[in-house]
C-alpha cells in the first residue's frame, strides 16, 4: 500500500505540473497584461516601466523558473487585476463551484442510474428504445443553449427560479440541472452495459433459477457489480463539472471558479489563472485517488500494485 500511495504521489506532482506548464506558456501568449492595466494613452516607456517592474521583461524560461520558485515556497503570487493573493481568491470562489457541481453530479447520478436500471429492464422495448434516444439527444445538446432555454423557461416565462447570481436555494437550481443534462448519457449508458454483462454471468443467473425477479436481482445482487466502471465515469464526470463549469457559472452568473477564470483571462491576469488551474488540477487528482480507493472497497479482489 505504502508503495503504491508513493507510486500516486510522484503521478500527481507530474501531472499538477504538467497542467501548470501548458497553462504558464499558452497564457503568455494571448496578450500583453500590462497594455490591459494601464489606460489606452499610456506611453510605451510606462509600458515598458510597467513590464518590468512585473518581470514579464524576462526571457520566458526566467519567468517559468521564477514561477516554480514561487510555488515551492507557497507563493502563488498576487492578483494583477484584484491587487490580492491569488489563491486567496481562487479558494474564496471554490465553495460556489464545489455546491454547483455537487448538486449536478447528485441529479446526474439519480437519473442517470434510474435511467440505465430501467433501460436493463426493459431491455429491447418501447421504453428502452425511448430512453436511449433521449440520452443521445441530451449528450448531443451544448452546455450554454440547455441554460438558456431553462432561464427563458423556468426564469423568464414561468418565473420560477431567479436568472442569475447566488441569492438562495433557488439560485442554483437551473445551473444544476443545466450541468448535470450531459453527464447523465455516460452514466446510464455505462451502467446499462454493464448491468447486461452482470446479468449474464452464471451468479446472476443461479439467483434468477432460484425464483428471484429480475428487479430484485438487479437491485440485490448485480447493482453493486455492475457499479464499478461506474464509479470511474461518475468520478471524471466530476471532476470535468469542477474543471469546465465556465460556461454554466458564465450564463448564470454563478460567483465561482469559473466565472473567475473567464475574468482572469479576459484581464491577461497570469498569476491568477495559474492559481486557478493549480487548485482545480490538484482537487481533480484527488478525485482520481478517492474513485481508488473505493474501488478497494466495493471489488477486494482488486490488487493494489
Amino acid at each position: 500500500m505504502r508503495q503504491y500511495l508513493f507510486k500516486r504521489f510522484l503521478q500527481s506532482l507530474l501531472a499538477v505540473l504538467g497542467a501548470v506548464t501548458i497553462v504558464f506558456f499558452i497564457i503568455r501568449i494571448s496578450g500583453d497584461p500590462a497594455r490591459l492595466m494601464l489606460p489606452p494613452e499610456a506611453s510605451e516607456e510606462q509600458v515598458q516601466n510597467l513590464r518590468e517592474s512585473l518581470g514579464l521583461n524576462d526571457p520566458l524560461y526566467m519567468q517559468y523558473l521564477h514561477y516554480l520558485a514561487d510555488l515551492v515556497r507557497g507563493d502563488f503570487g498576487k492578483s494583477l487585476y484584484f491587487k490580492d493573493s491569488a489563491l486567496e481568491l481562487v479558494l474564496e470562489r471554490m465553495p460556489a463551484t464545489l455546491e454547483l457541481a455537487l448538486w449536478a453530479i447528485a441529479i446526474a447520478v439519480v437519473a442517470g442510474v434510474l435511467a440505465g436500471i430501467i433501460s436493463t429492464y426493459k431491455r429491447n422495448s418501447l421504453a428502452d428504445y425511448l430512453i436511449n434516444a433521449g440520452i443521445f439527444v441530451a449528450q448531443s445538446l451544448p452546455v450554454f443553449w440547455v441554460g438558456i432555454v431553462l432561464i427563458l423557461i423556468f426564469a423568464v416565462e414561468l418565473k420560477w427560479f431567479p436568472t442569475s447570481g447566488n441569492v438562495g436555494w433557488k439560485s442554483i437550481v437551473l445551473p444544476a440541472v443545466a450541468l448535470a443534462f450531459y453527464p447523465i448519457a455516460p452514466i446510464a449508458r455505462t451502467l446499462r452495459s454493464s448491468l447486461i454483462d452482470v446479468m449474464n454471468q452464471s451468479y446472476m443467473l443461479t439467483s434468477r433459477a432460484q425464483g428471484f425477479s429480475l428487479m430484485k436481482s438487479i437491485w440485490k445482487r448485480g447493482l453493486k457489480n455492475a457499479f464499478l466502471p461506474v464509479i470511474t465515469v461518475i468520478s471524471m464526470e466530476f471532476g470535468v463539472m469542477i474543471a469546465g463549469a465556465v460556461v454554466t457559472e458564465a450564463v448564470f452568473s454563478w460567483p465561482g471558479v469559473g466565472q473567475l477564470i473567464v475574468q482572469a483571462v479576459n484581464n491577461r491576469d497570469f498569476p491568477l489563472v495559474q492559481a486557478c488551474v493549480l487548485v482545480v488540477s490538484v482537487l481533480y487528482i484527488l478525485l482520481n485517488f478517492v474513485t481508488d480507493m473505493i474501488y478497494l472497497w466495493l471489488d477486494p479482489r482488486i490488487k493494489v500494485k
